[in-house]
């Protein structure tokens, strides 16, 4: 009887340490899912915000394709008009004279 008992104590024993080991890789694997899950959300945050940004030089491009467009009419405009009003003619001082 005796040795009956201490042999289910050492079998349990064993049985209490597997017990503990798996416990503790259970939660190392949970620590770990943990870990993923939140570097994953991390990248798909930055992945949005990647598209954000692109999408917002893609629109500034546009806008500054848009504006050097209309400078460039009114440049042509404003040169245009000063041809044509006689106060920005350049004078000739040698024909006046003559």
């Amino acid at each position: 009887y005796h040795s009956r008992k201490l042999s289910s104590k050492v079998e349990r024993a064993p049985a209490t340490m597997m017990n503990a080991d798996m416990d503790a890789v259970e939660a190392e694997n949970q620590v770990e899912l943990e870990e993923k899950t939140r570097l994953i959300n991390q990248v798909l945050e930055l992945q949005h915000t990647l598209e954000d940004l692109s999408a917002r030089v893609d629109a500034v491009k546009e806008e500054n394709l848009k504006l050097k467009s209309e400078n460039q009419v009114l440049g042509q405009y404003i040169e245009n008009l000063m041809s044509a009003s006689s106060v920005f003619q350049t004078t000739d001082t040698k024909c006046k004279r003559k």
